[in-house]
């Protein structure tokens, strides 16, 4: 074979290579795109904990989608959200005498309705937290925040930042249609409602 051919042989391979390597890297480039559009601040949260590592953190992500991107959530009954939003207006006007109390038992009462909604269940919060950023990752970092703070050592004004934050993925996981569809065609209902108009100046409460 002549020195031309070879040549020729050479360029020929290394265009194949840099065209495959190419394409790649636009497909990680468009699959992170649209991780980073599922998991929002997510997202940004998996980078930073694999120390800028985009592909780490895409590897961690899609395995969450494996994972629980098939779980299908179950709307409560109206009853049961009902009694959730009376929980946590008890808790919300607890706060200014128990501010740690109030944020261990927002953490605890976030864990039961996703629970109740079809997540993993309460006493796996790892787990719990990872489905829940599947199907929510806009609103997930809140209750990562209260749980934190319920067990950590917070301020009262971090504690009260994070019951407000947490209480973004409480109004969304009420906010699925409820069995009854026929009364309630769609969004929270009125109690919810004013639960969510009394989160920043609840009577009673430094919340």
């Amino acid at each position: 074979m002549s020195t031309v051919l070879i040549i020729v042989g050479l360029v020929a391979v290394g265009v194949i290579l840099a065209a495959a390597l190419f394409h790649a890297g636009r497909g990680r480039g468009v699959r992170g795109q649209g991780l980073k559009r599922r998991f929002g601040p997510e997202y940004d949260l998996a980078v930073a904990r694999h120390d800028g590592d985009r592909r780490a953190a895409d590897r961690e992500l899609t395995e969450r989608v494996e994972r629980h991107g098939g779980l299908k959530p179950k709307p409560l009954p109206n009853e049961a959200r009902v009694q959730y939003v009376a929980q946590w207006d008890v808790l919300q006007k607890h706060f200014v005498d128990s501010p740690g109390r109030s944020a261990a038992e927002a953490d605890q009462l976030l864990a039961r309705l996703a629970a109740d909604c079809g997540y993993p269940e309460a006493t796996r919060y790892e787990e719990q937290l990872s489905a829940l950023s599947v199907h929510h990752g806009e609103q997930v970092g809140g209750y990562r925040r209260v749980h934190s703070a319920a067990n950590g050592q917070a301020s009262t004004e971090e504690l009260r930042e994070a019951m407000v934050a947490a209480r973004a993925l409480f109004d969304v996981l009420l906010a699925a249609r409820p069995e009854d569809t026929r009364k309630h065609k769609a969004g929270p209902d009125r109690h919810t409602r004013r639960g969510h108009r009394h989160l920043l100046h609840p009577k009673g409460s430094g919340v």
